[in-house]
């Protein structure tokens, strides 16, 4: 296999670690047993063994041990994992896939040299997404063009990459439904806080503001941000670990100073992130307590709204529920969300097939890996329709997107919502 590998070449085969790929000691966890194997999207579309959870571990395995060379093969099945972690849901063993992912791609990042193109859209994405502001002015012409109606001319004169990538965004320029405000005081009540994200905060701004309503409505004191920084989520499934990790101390020394007793985000995978920070920064001096700390507050909005028995509206309509990966299988949250849907009087729920299979989103796995993003898109869309539902809701705005795209396609009539903002629908009675 030929590669590009600029750190370590191969060694010898050796019984013991010869490099610094991931925690040696977490690969023994996997005994090699195929369970997660038909969790896994990849796997289920190629049926490949190295595009499978257990296939890969193997090739970290065999990268500590100086048994393989980091060549484009190795890098490829890599690259190609979702980072879904359903796997880990499957795994009766207890395997941190997810962690070990992260610390592969760190290696991959740290010792392999991409081709121009490659480059250039890890580049794009580490440079723009993280950063609010520079993503408010990268899609600043956009906003524009809508304004003018002039988008799909703008999408037609783009280069085929870059219309691809324009045609994950939502409409700019498009009104979102807003949560009523609280109708009563909520000065004693527990306090929350809202982490926007990056790109939530640019693109789905109503997602983040109805879940501060929503939560104020319940009887929360929601408390604020300001100013909200990344996650670290996009640079830890890309294998920017030590940007990941400088974004989670910021992380953790702000939402330990905001005192909020739920720690709240409108984007699953943020919610899942820094649930991890324990995890993270457990060998920190500083912070390790304080990450610990954070973590265990993480939760998301479905699990605050039960706890206080929040009034939930009517709206008459069938819906399906789409399961965000980090949410069900990060964070172990599959009910609660259902159970609040069930709360909306006049709401029929139906259930989809293969509701937790990952839809392509993943981060920024859809506009790194297009093609194969593209085939779980339309595997999720043909589950959707099938329900025959008007929504389809979730709760992560990349989930939004990805899913959104491809029902815009197929000129479908199902329209793809934020469980927050379905929420203040219900609760405006639109």
């Amino acid at each position: 296999m030929a590669g590009r590998e600029t750190g370590e070449t191969a060694v010898p085969a050796h019984s013991g670690p010869v490099r610094d790929v991931v925690e040696y000691d977490l690969l023994f966890d996997c005994v090699h047993c195929g369970l997660c194997l038909e969790s896994c999207p990849t796997y289920l579309l190629t049926r490949a063994e190295m595009d499978s959870p257990r296939g890969r571990i193997y090739l970290m395995k065999s990268l500590e041990e100086g048994r393989i060379t980091l060549d484009d093969d190795v890098v490829r099945h890599l690259d190609a994992c979702l980072g879904c972690r359903g796997c880990e849901t499957a795994c009766p063993s207890g395997v941190h896939y997810g962690r070990l992912l992260e610390q592969a791609r760190d290696f991959v990042d740290r010792n392999y040299r991409r081709g121009f193109c490659d480059t250039m859209r890890h580049a794009a994405v580490r440079f723009s997404f993280p950063y609010p502001a520079r993503l408010r002015a990268m899609l600043w012409p956009l906003r524009t063009a809508e304004r003018l109606k002039m988008r799909a001319a703008v999408r037609r004169l783009a280069p085929r990459a870059l219309r691809e990538w324009i045609d994950l965004l939502p409409a700019q320029t498009q009104a979102a439904p807003v949560y009523p405000e609280a109708r009563w005081p909520n000065s004693g009540g527990p306090t929350a806080v809202v982490h926007h994200g990056c790109v939530a905060q640019v693109l789905t701004p109503s997602a983040n503001r109805n879940t501060e309503r929503a939560l104020a409505a319940a009887g929360y004191r929601v408390v604020q941000l300001a100013p909200t920084a990344c996650c670290g989520a996009l640079d830890l499934h890309d294998g920017n670990l030590r940007r990941g990790l400088d974004f989670a101390r910021r992380n953790v020394r702000a939402l330990k100073r905001s005192g909020a007793q739920a720690i709240v985000s409108a984007a699953s995978g943020c919610a899942a992130a820094i649930a991890s920070y324990g995890e993270l920064l457990k060998n920190d001096p500083e912070l390790a307590g304080d990450a610990r700390e954070v973590s265990a507050r993480a939760t998301d909005l479905s699990t605050p709204l039960l706890a206080r028995g929040t009034p939930a509206g009517r709206l008459e309509c069938t819906v399906t529920y789409h399961d965000s990966c980090h949410l069900v299988h990060g964070m172990g949250v599959r009910e609660g969300p259902r159970k609040l849907l069930a709360l909306i009087a006049g709401v029929r729920l139906v259930e989809m097939a293969e509701s937790d299979l990952c839809c392509g989103s993943a981060g920024s796995y859809n506009l790194l890996e297009p093609a194969m993003a593209h085939q779980l898109a339309r595997r999720k869309a043909d589950n959707i329709e099938a329900t025959g539902a008007d929504y389809v809701v979730l709760g992560n705005p990349g989930c939004e997107f990805q899913v959104a795209a491809e029902l815009r396609r197929r000129n479908s009539s199902v329209r793809v919502i934020h469980l927050a903002d379905f929420l203040a629908l219900a609760a405006s009675g639109a």
